[in-house]
């Protein structure tokens, strides 16, 4: 059942009772229903992030780290709580951490596209965009034709996502590239948990493997024949990373 979170500021699931002891974030184009099975039980709160679900989308375009500020109500329920991010939600997880420390007493990220692994080559379809994109920024290229480069060249989830959201998505991809979420993780100073599935598509396992370089004090949790949707697909495993850090 949805329920009004952060004084109506939010909307999502609440588990248990207040104060919640446990904060997900779901990936994109998901909605909080990925951590049912995970959260059930537990004093915990899981929102639609703002776009997805019921949750109406931001006004402007935000960044991972406007959505890390927008749900820091969620963890100010009472003692600092354990945060799970999954895939974009992940992306948002690690920047709440590395932005509001004194508020996240562990973090348990999965499936997040957090980082491009060392020797991994950018994609010749990303450098093309990439200059295309620069052609578009100094007019020579214009919006309606990077319209159309983007609807040929870009993901199912970019094709799927209007209005503001192709926005937000793009932005999301650039923090990438950018090293927006290596410097957070380099500022995370709680523990931190990689849970990752082998079959990972999506984030391959090694972004999960060069990430716990980055951090003070993080492990790495390999699920065997589990693929991107972790929170679907391997629902007990992670529920056990969230009751290793209570």
């Amino acid at each position: 059942m949805l329920s009004a979170l952060a004084g109506g500021r939010l909307i999502g699931a609440r588990y248990g009772s207040p104060p919640a002891r446990v904060v997900a974030f779901h990936g994109w184009r998901r909605t909080h229903a990925d951590f049912d099975e995970v959260l059930v039980g537990l004093d915990a709160v899981a929102p639609d992030l703002p776009g997805f679900g019921a949750a109406a989308p931001p006004s402007t375009v935000w960044g991972a780290g406007e959505y890390a500020d927008a749900v820091v109500p969620l963890c100010e329920e009472g003692p600092p709580v354990v945060v799970v991010g999954h895939s974009f939600g992940g992306r948002v997880a690690v920047l709440l951490a590395a932005r509001h420390p004194s508020r996240v007493a562990a973090l348990i990220v999965t499936g997040a596209p957090l980082l491009r692994p060392a020797g991994q080559p950018v994609p010749r379809a990303a450098l093309r965009y990439r200059v295309a994109r620069r052609l578009n920024r100094a007019g020579v290229l214009s919006d309606a034709r990077m319209d159309a480069r983007r609807r040929r060249s870009g993901s199912d989830d970019y094709r799927l996502a209007e209005g503001v959201m192709r926005d937000v998505l793009v932005r999301a991809v650039a923090e990438t590239d950018d090293g927006t979420y290596r410097r957070a993780l380099a500022a995370v100073r709680c523990p931190v948990e990689f849970v990752w599935g082998d079959r990972d598509g999506a984030a391959p396992p090694a972004i999960a493997f060069e990430a716990a370089t980055l951090t003070a004090q993080s492990e790495v949790t390999v699920l065997q024949g589990v693929g991107h949707l972790t929170p679907c697909e391997a629902p007990a495993a992670l529920r056990a990373a969230v009751e290793r850090h209570l």
